[in-house]
This record gives structure tokens, C-alpha cells and sequence, in this order.
């Protein structure tokens, strides 16, 4: 009786493991594991890329050095095309929403600075809402507030979760299709983060549990007292959104975790990579970039910025460098996993690794450099750009999908 058992069992674990090739010819290999999805994937051939195009240039490009005030960009950073062909930029600047034809001609803007109805004093992020309405959050307090498809003021409210603490609160990040909020709690001092979702009320609907966020190290200064510190190319906790799931994973492995709206583990995706410890030599390129920040800030005093080049130069590299750096979903329901930049090895342009809806490898695809990429629909790529005069510019580049 026990033999045939383990031979039943055995069989069963062969159903559900399986050696396959995704719809590029890639090999993958998935099982099932308590109702969890998980799939191993070999990389692409060094050097492929899938046969799908993006055009030679934008089709749209909404932005002007010098011109009228609706075009004139500044920190554009939340952008989105609607149903309709609208398009959408969120300009945190001036705490506006501002919203185009398909072709990019200003139609509209409302909110701006202020306090009341409607109004954002610090815009952190406009996204669409179901019904072609567009939702918005915006500091202090961390309240949202829902707009119209014409921008008219509908109401206001914050996620209830309890906490007096601004920064203690759960800070939202995204809009799911079926109007629920994804949010992460992630305390400055604190190496983990809390994953949540929120009905369209403010309510919590599910938590997707706790999960290893940026490294802390724990130091002590001069005068005694013990200070925080984060090491250079630590790892960081990547979320977003991938058809109906929830991807929350952290960077020191090539590991994708997708979850379910219950807070339940659906799938995991992993992809064959060599992980790499960074050097010595890749100390500058990280100081160099931590400063460049410090110089956006206007009329900062010189010792400002030496006493932060000596703590730079003191940071503790981290174990390995990140495997991957953002992830983002497209109309397709396929996930798109942009590959780390190593330091002092720059690419030509941007490269991705595109995963079908079941998590199986397609294939690399590079994007035009300079586009921080907002949204991929099934014929387009959207996203802000900055050109060398710091000019920002809101396009939408064409996408030709071919070949799998």
C-alpha cells in the first residue's frame, strides 16, 4: 500500500512539473508547489532581442524649452494614456494634473497649490481610476483625492490605517484596475517593508505580509551616538503590479514574487543569472551619483556636501549588486524586468526581459534611452524624458509586436 502511494505521489509531482519552451523557443521549466506556481527560466542568448520595435522616434512628444505654461514640464513624473487616447502627466512641480489630446495639445489642468478641495500642497502621484477618472495623492497627510475624466472634484480621503505619524502611514504607490490602492509601509529605520491593498474608501482589504526591504547598518559617529546607514548597491524592494497579481520582491536575487488580492503567494519566476560583488573601483560611480542629488538642492553650503562625500566614502558596499531594478506590466498582461545597470559598464540603451503572463522567458527588448517608461500599452510605450538641457518632455514611442 505505501509503495503504491509514493508512486502515486510521484507521478502526481511529474503532472505538475514540467520541462517546456516558451513561445520564443526559451527553455523554461514549471511546477506546482502547494498551489504555487513556480517557474525557472533560462536567460536569453547574450546579445538577443525579441523581434518586436519600438519606432525611431515618439509619434507624440508634449514639452517645450520655452512656450506656453501648460507645456512647460516640470518634474512630469506620473504619466498615462486613457481609454480614449487622452494623455495624462501629473505635474509634480506645480501640483497640477494636466491633461492632452492624442495628439498632444493641452486641453485642461486642475489642482495646483493649496489647501483646498482639489487642490495638492505637494502632488506625489496622478493615476487613472476606473471609469476613466483619475485619482491623486499628494503630502501632508497623505490624502487622495478622485477626479472626473474633465477634472472635476469629487472627494477626498486617506487610508485608514490608524497611525498619528505621517511617516509612520502606509504610503500608496499604485492604482489596481478594479479601483483599490496598493500601498508599502516602510519606516525609514526599518529593513522591511509592509505590502497592503485598500478598497476605494480607504479600508484595508488585504495585506501581503512583510518583506525584506533596504539594508540597514547600524554605525556610531564621532560623538557617540549611533547613526544608520544604508550600503552602497544595497538591495531594494520592488512592487508593482502584473495582470490581477501583486509583485513584491527584493533585488538581491533574481526572483520575482507575484501575489494574490487575498495576500496569498501565487507564483514565483525566477531566471537563470550570476549574481556579481561589486569592487573598489565601483565606490566612485556610487559616490558620484549619491552627490548629484546634493546638487539639485539650491544654496547648499559647501560643508553640507564634503561632510556627505566622507560618510559616502566610508559606506560599506553591499554583499552583491541588485539583480534586476524595476518591473512593470504591460497591456499584454506580460512582465517587463529591467536589468541592473552595472557601474562603469553603461549600455547603450535601456534593456528588459520580458516574461509571458504565465512567467515564462521571451526574451530581451531595449527602450529608448533617457524614457523613464510610465505604462506599455499593446501598441505604445509611454513615459518622461529629459534631454541634455534638462527639458522634460512627457512621449509616447510605437510598439510593434512580432514574432511571438
Amino acid at each position: 500500500m505505501t509503495a503504491t502511494l509514493v508512486a502515486l505521489a510521484t507521478f502526481a509531482c511529474q503532472q505538475d512539473d514540467q520541462r517546456q519552451q516558451s513561445p520564443t523557443g526559451l527553455a523554461s521549466h514549471s511546477r506546482d508547489s502547494a498551489g504555487i506556481g513556480i517557474t525557472e527560466n533560462a536567460s536569453p542568448p547574450e546579445g538577443s532581442r525579441l523581434p518586436w520595435r519600438i519606432g525611431p522616434e515618439p509619434t507624440v512628444s508634449i514639452g517645450e524649452l520655452d512656450g506656453e505654461e501648460p507645456y512647460m514640464l516640470h518634474w512630469a513624473g506620473s504619466v498615462a494614456r486613457l481609454s480614449d487616447g487622452r494623455i495624462m502627466v501629473g505635474n509634480h512641480g506645480s501640483s497640477e494634473v494636466r491633461m492632452f489630446d492624442a495628439l498632444g495639445n493641452h486641453l485642461v489642468s486642475w489642482g495646483g497649490e493649496g489647501e483646498g478641495p482639489g487642490e495638492f500642497m505637494g502632488l506625489s502621484h496622478a493615476a487613472p481610476w476606473p471609469g476613466d477618472s483619475i485619482v491623486a495623492w499628494y503630502s501632508p497627510g497623505l490624502g487622495i483625492s478622485v477626479f472626473d475624466s474633465e477634472g472635476n472634484y469629487g472627494r477626498s480621503f486617506v487610508l485608514r490605517s490608524g497611525e498619528a505619524e505621517v511617516w509612520r502611514r502606509p504610503r500608496p504607490i499604485a492604482v489596481r484596475a478594479g479601483g483599490t490602492i496598493l500601498s508599502i509601509k516602510d519606516p525609514e529605520d526599518a529593513d522591511t517593508a509592509v505590502v497592503e491593498i485598500w478598497d476605494a474608501d480607504g479600508a484595508l482589504s488585504a495585506s501581503l505580509g512583510t518583506h525584506p526591504h533596504r539594508e540597514v547598518i547600524v554605525t556610531t559617529n564621532e560623538q557617540g551616538y549611533n547613526e544608520l546607514m544604508l550600503p552602497a548597491y544595497g538591495r531594494e524592494l520592488v512592487t508593482g503590479q502584473w495582470g490581477d497579481l501583486v509583485v513584491a520582491s527584493h533585488t538581491s536575487r533574481y526572483e520575482i514574487r507575484a501575489f494574490r488580492d487575498d495576500g496569498a503567494l501565487a507564483r514565483i519566476v525566477r531566471r537563470e543569472h550570476v549574481l556579481r560583488e561589486p569592487t573598489e573601483d565601483d565606490r566612485k560611480p556610487y559616490i558620484d551619483e549619491q552627490l548629484a542629488m546634493y546638487a539639485t538642492i539650491p544654496d547648499l553650503p559647501p560643508e553640507v556636501v564634503e561632510r556627505a562625500r566622507k560618510s559616502f566614502e566610508s559606506t560599506p558596499l553591499a554583499e552583491t549588486l541588485p539583480a534586476f531594478s524595476r518591473i512593470l506590466s504591460d497591456a499584454a498582461g506580460n512582465l517587463w524586468v529591467r536589468e541592473y545597470d552595472f557601474p562603469r559598464e553603461e549600455r547603450p540603451a535601456p534593456l528588459w526581459t520580458v516574461f509571458d503572463p504565465d512567467g515564462r522567458v521571451l526574451g530581451f527588448i531595449e527602450t529608448p534611452k533617457g524614457l523613464r517608461i510610465g505604462q506599455i500599452g499593446e501598441d505604445y510605450i509611454l513615459g518622461h524624458y529629459r534631454d541634455e538641457l534638462e527639458v522634460e518632455y512627457v512621449q509616447l514611442w510605437p510598439l510593434e509586436r512580432s514574432g511571438g
